[in-house]
């Protein structure tokens, strides 16, 4: 499958993906420990002794990563190889799409980690792509909470772990905006006001999906009138969007010279944390609730390095002290337990059921894939 066509120029999925850039240059300042057991106090982690003396390596040949575009960082990756005594190599990539269209190509024969989101993991599945896992070698499956230990884009985690999970919705400036952002509709029933003062997602599923969402229907709709009703609605915002932008709108929102900007919970937690001008909120009719994986790939050559790099990441210690730094939620429910009692509180952070009974995974399109494609291409045309 090509990559899906993004007319607008942008990344098509990049934002929340930074978070493993920050999440993981944060764990060089924590160590990181083999422990597997529940942490209930309700301070953020500790740090803890990291031994002097590396573990002999399983494999002498190197773990080769597929992963997000600022996904790496140097600081986790030396951690690693101090633990395990294995070499890590990272490569990158922008979407999903792109990721899968290598594999397809024969190019992805030395990766034995990929990143793949939920809707994503769905479709390799089907295409027969990943590993089924032995839960055996896995530690902590059962520190997961129950909504991703058999998720429905995964049953039983047979393909995949679970690392972060989020929402998508609106950031503003409660400085400027009032009354305040509620839902979708904002930015159309407020578009004079807000014109070429907001950005909306360069995404074609979570933009489509979420006016698909203010019209009434499902995020992953296939029917033609309805996302047609979708895209005349994206055609009359067109005009007094500043940009359609997963990323690099966050310095013009802070200084004031953007009002509104759609986001994903990622940045829409961490934004606010360091700047009370700004509030994050899921729209009240919905949203999307995305997850981000790793999945060992049928053709991996180093199956027990990445095995060791699943566990590594597993650690509720690095999960915890990664969602009370950078304000992304975590299925791990050690670490979720670990937290202090305002993250754990914070319904931005960690929606309660009512909310999250309003929001839908992006799942796979089949072949209504192609019209998303055809209105996206049509919309940065119009």
């Amino acid at each position: 499958m090509p990559p899906r066509n993004n007319p607008f120029g942008y990344r098509m999925r990049p934002s929340r993906r930074r978070f493993l850039q920050y999440s993981l240059a944060a764990l060089s300042g924590v160590a990181l420990t083999n422990c597997q057991s529940a942490t209930t106090t309700s301070e953020a982690p500790t740090e803890a002794a990291v031994t002097d003396e590396p573990a002999a390596p399983a494999t002498d040949e190197p773990l080769h990563i597929y992963t997000w575009a600022d996904y790496r960082s140097d600081a986790v990756i030396a951690r690693f190889t101090e633990r395990t005594g294995i070499e890590v190599i990272a490569d990158v990539y922008d979407a999903n799409e792109i990721m899968l269209a290598k594999l397809m190509a024969g190019g992805g024969d030395q990766y034995s980690i990929l990143y793949p989101s939920d809707y994503m993991v769905q479709e390799m599945i089907g295409l027969e792509l990943l590993t089924e896992l032995d839960q055996s070698r896995i530690n902590g499956m059962d520190n997961l909470f129950d909504r991703w230990k058999s998720p429905p884009y995964d049953e039983n985690n047979v393909h995949s772990i679970p690392v972060s999970w989020g929402t998508t919705g609106y950031i503003y400036n409660n400085e400027v905006l009032n009354p305040a952002p509620e839902d979708w509709d904002y930015a159309w029933d407020n578009r004079e006001a807000l014109s070429r003062r907001m950005t909306l997602l360069g995404d074609v599923r979570e933009m489509i999906g979420a006016v698909l969402k203010s019209l009434g229907y499902s995020y992953n709709s296939t029917s033609e009138q309805e996302l047609q009703e979708a895209y005349e609605k994206l055609v009359a915002i067109k005009p007094h969007v500043a940009s359609f932008e997963s990323f690099g709108w966050e310095d013009r929102l802070i200084a004031g010279d953007l009002d509104l900007c759609m986001t994903y919970s990622i940045l829409g937690n961490a934004l606010t944390a360091d700047n009370p001008q700004l509030t994050y909120i899921i729209p009240s009719s919905g949203s999307s609730v995305w997850t981000d994986t790793m999945v060992i790939p049928k053709t991996a050559p180093n199956v027990e390095a990445a095995y060791a790099w699943i566990n590594f990441m597993m650690e509720p210690e690095n999960s915890a002290f990664a969602v009370t730094d950078l304000r992304f939620a975590t299925p791990n429910k050690p670490a979720f337990e670990a937290l202090p009692t305002e993250l754990q509180t914070d319904e931005k952070l960690f929606p309660p059921e009512d909310i999250l009974a309003k929001c839908e995974g992006i799942m796979p399109l089949g072949d209504a894939t192609a019209l998303y494609d055809d209105l996206w291409t049509r919309l940065g045309a119009a």
